[in-house]
């Protein structure tokens, strides 16, 4: 018996796209884990693998390379990468952040020229907003962009530090958030796109160590007047950056919404599985009332954070999720996963703690939902300002 209702936006062409995007998790994602861990990211040819099977960029328009899709594909694409025990690969960065902020954002010149490789695989994408002294303060980035002309044309001289830049040590794209206008605050954001093969001055630092998500690629990245050439401008006119960056963080937002709650399912599934083969005194511990009461309240905490996840998405597929609604269930499901990952966690007892199990991964995973993508906090600071 399923844990939660089917989505009611789903259809047989999603139906058919789970079967794909199940086969692809399964073989390429699930056996690789540990290796990744390792190597604290995935294999390059990942990428490559992926975009010739058609998984990256599904609801980009086919005529820039893309699946045609929807959103909702990549929804299912996650829920897939969830049910496979990975949370390594950055496609969500790379699909449904960076090639969207280019779909909507970008030039007709910037699209045709960046993202048929995106779809590809050729380019692995990234965005670089956070910097070591600013986190969710946007307006207020250190990293600044000054615009000159010599022999070689307009260009801008780029100079700052980003971190915590999922896909930062494999990107090729960079969307990067820098000041034009340094005496401005919001007005004087603008998003430039650093082609990161040859650009002199580009460094990137370490593959952070975290917590949890050890195979996925987070890394520092310093700009020391890196030129950039002015056509890389997202857009074409400077001074639009914080307008491109609050159109396309609800989307962002609702796709942790949906790791989230997919983290949950999968998290109840290995428990209450664990606890009908695990015996103690005698007994399943399944059969204890104390762990049919905290798996109970689990599945309650899921329908919830399921029923308003569907109903986010299918406001967002109708274009109307605004960015209050995004942070109400990005704070809410991932808020709800860090409290069923504990609970299910120990049910374990101390098998729990161990990273051999896949309970101790999800439980580690699960906290920096509640950070990435703008803190809980801040989404609940941007809700209340609607009141």
């Amino acid at each position: 018996m399923p844990l939660t209702q089917r989505s009611p936006w789903l259809d047989a062409d999603l139906d058919s796209f789970r079967e794909l995007a199940h086969s692809f998790c399964q073989k390429e994602l699930a056996p690789n884990y540990e290796r990744w861990s390792a190597a604290k990211q995935v294999d390059r040819e990942l990428w490559r693998k992926a975009g010739q099977v058609g998984l990256l960029c599904l609801s980009i328009p086919e005529e820039y390379g893309g699946g045609g899709g929807t959103f909702a594909h990549e929804a299912v694409l996650l829920e897939e990468q969830a049910r496979a025990g990975d949370e390594a690969w950055g496609h969500v960065v790379h699909s449904g952040i960076v090639a969207h902020y280019l779909n909507s954002c970008g030039t007709e010149e910037q699209k045709r020229r960046w993202l048929p490789g995106l779809a590809s695989g050729e380019l692995v994408g990234a965005i670089a907003m956070t910097e070591p002294g600013t986190g969710s303060d946007l307006q207020n980035v250190k990293t600044k962009a000054i615009r000159g002309t010599d022999d070689a044309g307009d260009h801008y001289v780029l100079n700052g530090a980003k971190t915590f830049i999922t896909n930062g040590h494999q990107a090729e794209l960079v969307i990067v958030v820098a000041k034009t206008d340094p005496g401005e605050a919001a007005k004087g954001v603008s998003l430039l796109v650093v082609e990161t093969e040859g650009a002199e001055g580009f460094r990137r630092g370490r593959v952070l160590d975290k917590i949890g998500m050890h195979g996925q690629d987070t890394s520092e990245l310093f700009f020391d007047d890196v030129r950039v050439p002015a056509e890389n401008l997202l857009g074409g006119v400077e001074g639009q950056g914080f307008v491109q960056l609050m159109r396309q963080l609800p989307q962002e937002r609702l796709l942790i919404a949906v790791s989230a709650v997919a983290g949950m399912e999968v998290a109840i599934e290995q428990t209450i599985r664990y606890t009908k083969e695990r015996t103690a005194f005698g007994r399943e511990i399944f059969k204890f009332q104390n762990t049919r009461f905290k798996l109970a309240e689990c599945v309650t905490e899921l329908a919830v954070a399921k029923a308003f996840l569907d109903q986010c998405v299918e406001r967002h597929l109708k274009g109307d999720l605004d960015v209050a609604g995004a942070a109400m269930v990005k704070w809410w499901t991932t808020d709800r996963l860090s409290k069923v990952a504990d609970e299910c966690l120990q049910l374990f007892g101390g098998y729990g703690y161990m990273n051999e199990y896949p309970i101790a991964r999800a439980w580690t995973a699960a906290r920096v939902q509640r950070i990435f993508g703008g803190t809980n906090e801040i989404m609940k600071e941007i809700i209340s300002r609607t009141l």
